[in-house]
């Protein structure tokens, strides 16, 4: 379809407000005409660079070739069958590609669906049947999802929360270990202990389930020491020990899978892990992934969905997969990193409101503090800076319990150039909301 001449975002913002509800949050009022790699143009001919990435969708970036030409294929052959119905090939070879991938000495098995939400509520599915038991225990700051128990287990009240309870039963929140915030890894298991003392038996807890780095939280990363100590709380009751790779999975921490490093340095593997986001690069798929025996629980019928695992998406997973492996994409996922923290640790030498840089990998984030105080969250530069740089041409996007963290997440295809032009872009941001 032919753009309309003289389209402006201001035009289209109208139309939005006019057509569409106002729950439906944009963090920026911008519309996308075109975009290639770590760089997009709105239908105003503006070109601006992108540090979001689909919040951590397009880790491969936008448009990549190998993932264009795989969907198209696919196209020419069937689109949709519902996989329950008629099955296709690419769905049974990307489950044995992720079970192969993920960590632990001991079979596994996949299933996949559209949307992250989808594959957290299909996990504590799969652990309810598994387990029979039906409490779940979730963390303050982590972000599962906005479906009912999405929205449940997700720890945080503004604005996901507000307006929408009651919410499913049986599911309670523990602190999760920060040290810049104060919560150690001793405060963290005490408040899990303390929740079997007022709120519910561990004999009753079907999951735990954390995210390796917290995603919408503020991108804090779980202390090894804190996940072996799951694990060993999680064996000690028979309780099943969930990783929510939405976020951080496919590549954006430097690892496959995040958790990956939890194998490496204790020996700790989850019995399920979910994924999203970027393992479609662009087209909608989750997949839960999880021990062959704990995913066998559910009867014939008790899993699936119309549109889950779709032909095209399951080919744009296989070449994402394809793409991470052929251009050493964890690599250059640690190269980016590293790219990112030298030049945003020059920004913070000139600026002591960055009270934090921190991230494994690609997974970024800085967190802003007033006059440097860390007990003075500042939402409100990190608001400012945010409008700053997209009126400089580049593309942020906040996070954080107190609203004080910026992250990054941008391609990880994304060349030196562009990634040096948009640190330039985020300097000048400082410097302007001084």
């Amino acid at each position: 379809m032919q753009r309309e001449p003289n389209l402006t975002n201001a035009a289209l913002m109208a139309r939005r407000r006019a057509a569409l509800p106002a729950g439906l949050g944009q963090a920026h009022e911008v519309f996308v005409d075109r975009a290639e790699n770590a760089e997009v143009w709105d239908v105003e001919g503006r070109r601006l660079i992108d540090f979001a990435g689909g919040i951590a969708v397009l880790n491969t970036g936008h448009r990549h070739p190998a993932l264009v030409e795989a969907v198209k294929a696919q196209l020419d052959r069937v689109t949709h069958t519902c996989f329950q119905v008629l099955a296709y090939e690419p769905y049974v070879e990307l489950a044995e590609r992720l079970n192969t991938m993920a960590p632990g000495a001991f079979a596994k098995k996949s299933f996949f669906m559209t949307t992250g939400a989808e594959a957290v509520e299909n996990a504590v599915k799969v652990a309810r049947a598994y387990t029979k038991r039906s409490a779940v225990i979730a963390f303050g700051g982590g972000f599962h999802g906005r479906t009912m128990m999405g929205m449940a287990l997700t720890g945080k009240v503004v604005p996901y929360k507000v307006g929408f309870g009651p919410f499913p039963a049986e599911v309670y929140h523990a602190k999760f270990p920060c040290a810049l915030h104060g919560v150690s890894t001793a405060d963290a298991m005490a408040s899990i202990e303390a929740l079997f003392k007022y709120d519910v038996e561990p004999s009753r807890v079907a999951a735990i389930i954390l995210e390796p780095v917290q995603g919408e939280g503020g991108f804090y990363e779980a202390p090894i020491d804190f996940v072996k100590a799951l694990r060993e709380l999680c064996d000690r009751h028979g309780i099943l020990l969930i990783a929510d790779e939405v976020q951080t999975g496919a590549g954006r921490t430097g690892r496959w899978l995040a958790c990956e490093s939890w194998f490496e340095q204790a020996g700790v593997a989850p019995d399920i892990i979910t994924m999203a986001k970027s393992l479609g690069g662009g087209f909608p798929l989750s997949a839960i992934i999880g021990r062959a025996e704990v995913m066998d629980a559910p009867a014939p019928g008790g899993l699936g969905g119309t549109y889950s695992g779709n032909p095209l998406a399951c080919a744009a997973a296989l070449a994402v997969i394809e793409t991470f492996e052929k251009e050493s994409l964890l690599a250059r996922s640690q190269a980016v990193g590293e790219r990112l923290k030298a030049g945003l640790k020059q920004i913070a030498e000139r600026h002591s409101a960055i009270g934090d840089i921190r991230g494994p990998g690609a997974m970024i984030a800085i967190e802003l503090f007033t006059d440097g105080d860390l007990a003075r969250p500042d939402a409100d530069r990190t608001r400012r800076i945010v409008a700053e740089a997209l009126r400089r041409g580049l593309i942020l996007l906040s996070c954080g319990v107190h609203a004080n963290v910026i992250r990054i997440l941008v391609p990880l295809t994304a060349s030196d150039a562009v990634l040096d032009e948009g640190l330039a872009v985020l300097s000048d941001c400082f410097d302007a909301t001084a």
